[in-house]
């Protein structure tokens, strides 16, 4: 093989680098109080324009006038959990700016929330303030996308659309500021929990994009599919010392048998709150156990976090592209819509080589999870040395690049680490992220990476190549660079 220099890349992705903003529209459910905390921990890196109450076909809070009753929603006056995660954070905001000056203050946080169509399951009838706030996002005309995120039901969002199309349909503009709308919206969900997104916004706005990340690792069913050897990062002792036990946001994170339950009055299927029954003793008591019991203090669901894990700035760039990969699972084309992707679609293979459930999402739980617990430690840490910080890694020759098939591509690691840890590179290829089906030859000594494209790889297929560098400190942490590399055509002789 010949060595080839470093050539810049055209970038396939057409997504322009920086923050991407985005919209959170959640129902009240366990699981998004849980997601919501997290997000919180991460706002210091994502660019959050919206937090949206809005209904689901589990959650709606009722309208006695249009005579729909409310279903599995707290009692009024009772706080949501928006406002919920939003106490606790400002409880520990002091000591989160020790660790990062960037974190928003709760003050800002609240301007955020809003409330979205919540009356019945599907509700879009009018305007609110939450369809308003989404409204006015898409209308900025600021570059990079918007991703909108569906926790429970599309409604909200769709309401805003809708909006959008009885203001500006058959003004001379219109065409124009559809087809912008159509290339920066955005949507992510956590499958479909009412019907206006096939009922009102692909009929609409065909060319949206929309990409499904019903992963299961993040959810009720997470011991069904991570690691064998990640299960502890589940069970009661990993959860009490690095979660639920640790601060303020800690203490409001959702756990098995922790007494708490999500709507006043009777709920056959929420018994996550109860400890110490089995699941026939539950079910003598009314209970529907459609999740399996677990011990008191484990891990019970975080749902929704593959929507924004695909946002956080690890190096990643999942959110460049849906069949990327990263933090929040992949997606694959999904046959007859052109513009959705789908996790449910693609598959990645687990580290003996066959396809493996979930894999996508669940191959990077550990470091996910230390994350977590590393972020719950500045909640609480006052000097920025008794915590850790996760390490920095940047590919000198750029993340866009070319390379002749047939030959050599070397790479170098740059690394660094705020605490001083030992920072250990591993350079591999994430053969699924790719369009060339080829695996291509990666020899590395430490930070520096020779890659071998193959003679016979077509041109204009990609080859991703991650420079993954994780710290020596406790617990330790992980970021990436992901190097995307476009087939060129050959050297001549």
């Amino acid at each position: 093989m010949s060595r080839a220099p470093a050539v810049p890349g055209a970038g396939p992705t057409g997504r322009r680098p920086g923050r991407p903003r985005t919209v959170v529209t959640t129902d009240p459910e366990l699981d998004d109080l849980n997601s919501m905390l997290r997000l919180l921990l991460y706002s210091n890196e994502i660019d959050l324009r919206g937090l949206v109450y809005s209904s689901s076909q589990f959650h709606v809070a009722g309208d006695p006038e249009r005579g729909i009753a409310p279903h599995r929603w707290p009692a009024p006056g009772e706080r949501l959990h928006i406002d919920q995660a939003v106490d606790a954070y400002e409880q520990v905001h002091p000591t989160l700016l020790v660790h990062d000056p960037a974190y928003p203050s709760p003050e800002h946080l609240r301007d955020l929330i809003a409330w979205g169509n919540v009356a019945g399951v599907g509700d879009m009838q009018e305007d609110t303030p939450g369809s308003d706030l989404i409204r006015a996002v898409l209308l900025e005309d600021a570059p990079g996308p918007v991703f909108l995120q569906t926790w429970g039901g599309p409604n909200t969002i769709a309401r805003a659309l809708r909006s959008i199309q009885l203001e500006f349909e058959g003004t001379p503009g219109w065409e124009t500021l559809h087809a912008r709308i159509s290339r920066t919206a955005v949507i992510t969900s956590f499958g479909q929990q009412d019907s206006t997104f096939d009922d009102y916004i692909r009929p609409h706005w065909p060319d949206i994009e929309h990409r499904e990340v019903a992963t299961q690792v993040w959810g009720y069913f997470a011991r069904d599919v991570v690691a064998e050897e990640d299960l502890e990062l589940l069970e009661p002792p990993w959860m009490r010392k690095n979660v639920s036990r640790v601060g303020a946001i800690g203490r409001a994170y959702r756990v098995w048998g922790d007494g708490l339950q999500m709507a006043d009055g009777f709920d056959d299927e929420d018994y996550f709150g109860l400890s110490g029954l089995s699941a026939d003793e539950l079910a003598d008591r009314g209970y529907r156990v459609w999740a399996p019991v677990q011990p008191e203090g484990a891990w019970i669901s975080e749902g929704d976090s593959s929507n924004f894990a695909l946002l956080i700035d690890n190096g990643l760039r999942s959110w460049e592209h849906p069949g990327w990969g990263g933090w929040g699972g992949r997606q694959g084309p999904v046959e007859h819509d052109p513009a959705s992707w789908s996790n449910h679609t693609t598959t990645d293979h687990g580290p003996e080589g066959t396809p493996r459930p979930d894999w996508s999402a669940a191959r990077w739980f550990r470091p996910i999870q230390h994350d977590l617990a590393a972020r719950l430690q500045w909640t609480v840490q006052p000097t920025f040395a008794a915590a850790n910080h996760p390490p920095r890694v940047r590919v000198r020759e750029g993340t866009d690049l070319s390379c002749p098939a047939g030959a050599t591509l070397a790479l170098t690691a740059e690394v660094s680490d705020p605490d001083g840890d030992e920072v250990r590179v591993r350079w591999w290829q994430y053969r699924e992220a790719g369009t060339s089906p080829l695996a291509v030859a990666v020899r590395s000594d430490g930070e520096r990476c020779e890659i071998d494209v193959p003679a016979e790889a077509e041109p204009g297929t990609t080859v991703h190549v991650i420079a993954e560098a994780t710290d020596s400190g406790a617990p330790a942490l992980t970021r990436y660079q992901r190097v995307v590399i476009e087939v060129a055509e050959a050297s001549a002789g």
